[in-house]
């Protein structure tokens, strides 16, 4: 019965299927390969950048801040940006009025000039970044090109004042700044401008007696004697001006520090030949020919 009962039975044997897996591609090599390729480009260019004279920095730093519609049109990048950091934001640096007067004027800073005021610029930069007491005003001089050239802002803060309060008495700190400027544009054959700007706090007596007018042009004053003393040749200088609390800055109140500014403008030979002719549009040469 045993034999017969274990005849009916099946035996099944299973065996494992030896199988092949397959090939997963290698994804993550490429992958991994292209970590690596992004590490060591990164790793180059922290290594140039460590090398670089403060000049190449700063056109590495103006080559990405310029707007990629400007760079495919070969525009002008000033005009393409009201921002402090070009490429975006509001620019403090300019006033409603005096932004509406350069867009009225269709010229542009020839590239020549524009290219002699940019090594000015690196220049004046170098000397700030090679002087310690000279790098902590580096955050108030703020440097911008206009149609008319270049404009240097020499701006107060909260914490540091450019002049003494209410007085046209420079600060120990602005007089070093200004007798570095000065032996460097005196380098250029260029005019300069000077500007005088203050806050809206008035003087007891308002407008009637001593007031913010008086202020702001004898602070461009003093700024001027102290270029001349730092070496700057007297006959650059073609105007020197005080706008009292007329123009502040966008954006602030009337009040604010940065309100307190002077304004440096090295001058295109256009620009200056204009201010010779009280602003006529007409070319100085016709206008000595009368």
């Amino acid at each position: 019965m045993s034999a017969a009962r274990d005849a009916g039975r099946r035996i099944v044997i299973r065996r494992p299927r030896k199988t092949q897996e397959k090939h997963h591609g290698g994804a993550w090599k490429i992958a991994l390969a292209d970590l690596m390729t992004a590490l060591m480009a990164l790793f180059l260019v922290m290594w140039i950048i460590s090398n670089a004279s403060p000049q190449e920095l700063q056109g590495l730093a103006e080559y990405f801040r310029t707007p990629l519609a400007v760079a495919l049109s070969n525009g002008d990048r000033d005009s393409a940006s009201t921002s402090v950091i070009p490429g975006g934001g509001t620019d403090p640096a300019h006033v409603s009025g005096e932004r509406a007067r350069v867009d009225l004027r269709s010229e542009k800073l020839p590239d020549d000039v524009r290219r002699t005021l940019m090594e000015l610029r690196f220049r004046i930069e170098s000397a700030i970044q090679g002087d310690p007491q000279l790098w902590e005003l580096r955050d108030q001089v703020r440097f911008e090109f206009i149609p008319d050239g270049l404009r240097i802002q020499l701006l107060d803060t909260e914490k540091r004042s450019m002049f003494e309060l209410g007085s046209d008495r420079l600060a120990e700190d602005l007089r070093h700044l200004i007798r570095a400027i000065a032996p460097l544009l005196n380098e250029l054959p260029n005019a300069i401008s000077i500007t005088g700007h203050t806050d809206s706090l008035i003087y007891a007596a308002g407008d009637q007696g001593y007031s913010n007018w008086e202020l702001s042009a004898g602070r461009a004053n003093a700024c001027r004697r102290e270029l001349v003393a730092g070496g700057l040749d007297s006959e650059k200088m073609l105007r020197v001006i005080g706008m009292g609390d007329r123009l502040p800055i966008p954006g602030s109140r009337p009040g604010d520090a940065v309100n307190r500014r002077i304004s440096l403008e090295i001058l295109s030979d256009a620009a200056a030949a204009r201010i010779r002719s009280g602003g006529r549009t007409e070319p100085l040469q016709a206008l000595q020919e009368r």
